[in-house]
């Protein structure tokens, strides 16, 4: 049995899973959009919370991301509803981060101005790529003008928390292509900007039609030279793919990566909520078909709910944990999982052995070497 000594930070998931049409390297839960959607499937996000309120009571939330799909298709009307409610049936942190993702083919200065009446206080844009040809070849809906326009009318809108996502080793790329794509988000003077290689996930049209993407020594050199630029340009690389200015790391990712809990409501959203009383961590998840989702939420069911083993819980806490550039304070171990630490010792004597970590004073970290062989690091986890 776990045993848990404070509670768990909370955050919220909400998953909007309409898209006006699919990109080709797009693997999540996301549909093409129906005009009589968006009301119904509120309320049934609505109720779902109201099924999980006995499970997190008195737990106030740090955190909403609103992600998709395209949170950004939303009408202000229906998200000020939406959040409204939300307010009604759960404590929030004074300091609370409302993220809405958008799409800059989607939105304009007065949906932004709606969006931060309703309570966003944070935006993500999915940018991916300022160069009009890339951005054809991903089947985004925007163009770079767009791109900048968008950037712009949201700080006209007051928003001064504002991550862009961009992509790297896109097709038919070059080097200086990916670079450009950088210093040009730089140029924006985001606070926080998220930077990926793309990769070709199963059950995608790119995975059935392959575009012929750079070679993998190409990809790595797009990586350390946007890294390098980044870095110059006073963002720090605090994990994997995620780059922020001083107090501008997203409170809601952080939150997963230091293995908090999160309700997950909405089509195909999963959840993680401790159990103290009962020495648990529960797994939630619901149908990823919305039309799925809301007909079992009006038959009054709940979506699938299970335990998590203990052998589980250490992979899932290392496998996040360590994605952070800084590592991990392994008190945090024990209270994120109820654990004790000496499951961690031998485990972490071997990454030791094996130079793929640093483990002193209660505190390890990812070795450069480990980060290469972040895959065969985790796999020293598994039971």
């Amino acid at each position: 049995m776990m045993h848990f000594t404070q509670p768990v930070p909370l955050s919220l998931y909400v998953h909007y899973p309409w898209c006006i049409q699919k990109c080709p390297y797009c693997d999540f839960n996301s549909h093409t959009l129906r005009d009589d959607s968006e009301r119904a499937y509120l309320d049934a996000m609505i109720v779902q919370l109201e099924q999980t309120l006995p499970s997190v009571w008195g737990r106030p939330i740090q955190s909403i991301f609103f992600g998709g799909g395209t949170p950004s298709l939303m009408s202000e009307e229906g998200l000020n509803y939406f959040l409204s409610k939300v307010r009604a049936l759960l404590g929030f942190q004074p300091s609370i981060e409302i993220t809405l993702e958008a799409n800059p083919g989607t939105v304009d200065f007065t949906k932004f101005e709606g969006f931060r009446q309703a309570g966003i206080n944070r935006l993500s844009m999915g940018i991916q790529s300022f160069d009009d040809e890339k951005l054809k070849a991903l089947g985004r809906i925007h163009s770079a003008e767009e791109a900048y326009l968008a950037v712009e009318s949201a700080k006209k809108a007051g928003f001064e928390k504002l991550n862009l996502d961009l992509m790297f080793a896109l097709p038919d790329q070059s080097l200086a292509e990916a670079i450009h794509d950088v210093e040009t988000a730089i140029t924006l003077a985001p606070p926080h900007l998220s930077h990926y290689q793309l990769t070709l996930e199963p059950n995608t049209p790119f995975y059935k039609n392959p575009p012929i993407l750079p070679a993998d020594d190409l990809a790595w050199e797009m990586q350390i030279a946007c890294q390098e630029i980044l870095s110059s340009a006073s963002y720090q690389h605090y994990e994997v793919s995620a780059y922020a200015q001083e107090g501008h790391r997203c409170v809601h990712n952080t939150n997963y990566w230091q293995f908090g809990d999160y309700i997950g409501l909405g089509a195909g959203a999963h959840g993680k909520i401790t159990d103290p009383p009962q020495g648990k961590v529960w797994r939630t998840q619901m149908p990823a078909s919305p039309g799925g989702y809301t007909d079992m939420i009006q038959s009054k069911k709940e979506g699938r709910k299970q335990t998590v083993s203990a052998e589980d819980i250490i992979f899932e806490f290392m496998l996040n944990t360590l994605r952070l550039e800084e590592g991990v304070d392994l008190s945090l171990f024990e209270l994120r999982t109820g654990l004790s630490l000496s499951l961690l010792e031998a485990p972490l004597a071997v990454l030791e052995q094996k130079q793929w970590a640093v483990w002193s004073d209660g505190h390890v970290s990812l070795t450069s070497l480990g980060k290469t062989f972040l895959n065969d690091v985790l796999q020293v986890f598994m039971v």
